[in-house]
């Protein structure tokens, strides 16, 4: 393989910063990278990761989603996004009925009376839209839906972002994030025991009450280990998810006001506007998967046992796949390529229905809240997270 002059190390400062300039030359340069330091490969044009996405039995997720996990050669404890098929099927059949369009339908009104009690507190003039706002109630809305009680919701929250944060230059977690990591999971641990003596009306009480197919046809319950990974995966996607999104979003708007004021006149406009800012700048930057034997892209042979990095942003910013790729437009033709923004294939996400509508509720009352607006980059932080992208601080002045 020749060398690549492109450096890609995703626990970078540079990377954390803006990695779209990277992605771009790796696309031209080295649409099959390889990192000698880390030893991993990295696909970045659009076809290729659509199609590793979709190729469990080359590209597999059993031995884990991210660098350290996969090097560290131990594997990962159940959970829907750690199993290839059939197991992930049969996982993936019994969680999903708790997304079907109606079911997210359904939570409509309770986001909408969290977005409106958030946006109740914060200060008509100035505030900090990620840590005053869209980091608040996308939490609420999904673990109120798993069952968590209202007093550590937030506290979930903390957890999640101590547990995802990456200090620049380090692949593993630091010490912090894996005592986060460990107490929710013993929380969610307890919780789940909790339901099983005093049954409610919420997600894991029906975990508990349900049944699922096993590789031999059998039938049987789900273990708490099983349920509480599956609650620990559900309240991390959800509630980083949307904040990031919804961060993202409103930092785009600011670059681009002739596209907010498109939105002020015309709000039907706004779910297109999700799908754009999915695919311009979502919150997810990579899965990581490893080869189950050797694959040949591009003129690369990538051997079995390699993680491989799918990297979905870079995908969505491929000329190829979308005309005008790097330019941000809401009125884009939505026909042209699959937007990879929240996955695709088997492991797509499975609330990607709920963060759309949140995302979509969010922005029309912020439209209404701050019609006009500018953002105070000087005090703007990014974050250093595991495949996240997105902003911890994102000051907002409203204009009159």
């Amino acid at each position: 393989m020749t060398k690549s002059a492109v450096q890609f190390d995703p626990f970078s400062e540079e990377f954390y910063a803006n990695p779209y300039e990277i992605y771009r030359r790796m696309r031209q340069d080295a649409p099959v990278y390889y990192n000698a330091e880390y030893d991993f490969y990295a696909l970045t044009r659009h076809e290729d990761v659509a199609a590793a996405f979709k190729d469990h039995q080359t590209y597999s997720s059993a031995r884990g989603v991210d660098l350290a996990q996969i090097k560290s050669g131990v594997p990962p404890h159940r959970s829907i996004i750690f199993m290839d098929p059939p197991d992930h099927r049969h996982m993936r059949n019994l969680l999903s009925r708790a997304f079907t369009p109606r079911a997210i339908q359904t939570q409509r009104d309770t986001v909408v009376e969290l977005v409106r009690k958030y946006l109740d507190r914060v200060d008509p003039v100035e505030f900090d839209l990620i840590q005053d706002f869209s980091a608040l109630f996308p939490v609420e809305v999904i673990t109120r839906m798993a069952g968590v009680p209202e007093e550590f919701r937030q506290q979930v929250r903390l957890w999640i972002d101590e547990t995802l944060h990456r200090e620049p230059g380090q692949m593993e977690s630091t010490e912090a994030g894996a005592q986060a990591a460990a107490d929710t999971a013993i929380y969610y641990y307890n919780l789940v025991q909790e339901r099983r003596a005093d049954p409610r009306d919420d997600m894991i009480s029906t975990l508990i009450a349900a049944e699922i197919e096993r590789d031999n046809g059998e039938m049987t319950s789900l273990d708490d280990l099983e349920i509480a990974a599956f609650a620990t995966l559900l309240g991390g996607a959800g509630a980083e998810t949307v904040t990031k999104l919804l961060g993202n979003a409103i930092a785009t708007f600011a670059r681009h006001p002739d596209q907010w004021r498109e939105l002020l006149d015309d709000r039907g406009k706004i779910p297109a506007a999700v799908e754009e800012i999915l695919r311009y700048e979502g919150p997810v930057q990579y899965n990581v998967r490893c080869t189950r034997k050797a694959v040949r892209v591009h003129e690369v042979t990538i051997p079995e046992g390699k993680p491989v990095f799918l990297i979905g942003a870079s995908a969505n910013r491929d000329p190829d796949a979308f005309t005008d790729a790097d330019t941000f437009d809401i009125d884009r033709d939505r026909t042209q390529s699959q937007n990879l923004g929240l996955g695709y294939g088997i492991h797509s996400c499975l609330g990607a229905a709920l963060a759309r509508l949140e995302t979509t509720i969010a922005l029309d009352h912020l439209l209404d809240f701050m019609p006009r607006y500018d953002i105070d980059w000087d005090r703007c932080e990014r974050v250093t997270m595991q495949n996240v992208a997105g902003w911890s601080r994102l000051p907002v002045r409203v204009l009159s």
